[in-house]
């Protein structure tokens, strides 16, 4: 049986805890199509649609707003999102830290 954090993340937003999902939109390991199927799984709705968030004048990702859970893809980047965009991954993280929605940086 494949793993899944889902149980987890469902226990962090019933007790009321944010929680942020990342996915750079290259990965080939977890792809952001399999992180999408998944976040569905948990039934949230949603309360930001999807937009595009910009980093350097230039789209850095894209970002949709549920109940307690914030899905955030950063462009062109793999795996390990740093490795591959560390000024995008930087940017997410930031807003991350300061409790907002990417937007622009």
């Amino acid at each position: 049986m494949p793993f899944t954090v889902l149980p987890v993340i469902q226990d962090l937003m019933a007790s009321g805890i944010s929680v942020w999902i990342y996915s750079g939109d290259t990965d080939g390991r977890v792809p952001v199509t399999t992180t999408r199927y998944d976040i569905n799984k948990l039934q949230t709705p949603v309360k930001t649609p999807w937009y595009p968030w910009m980093y350097q004048g230039e789209v850095g990702g894209y970002v949709v707003g549920y109940e307690n859970v914030t899905f955030v893809t950063i462009r062109g980047a793999g795996h390990f999102v740093p490795s591959y965009q560390p000024g995008r991954a930087l940017a997410f993280f930031t807003s991350f830290l300061e409790g907002k929605l990417p937007t622009d940086h």
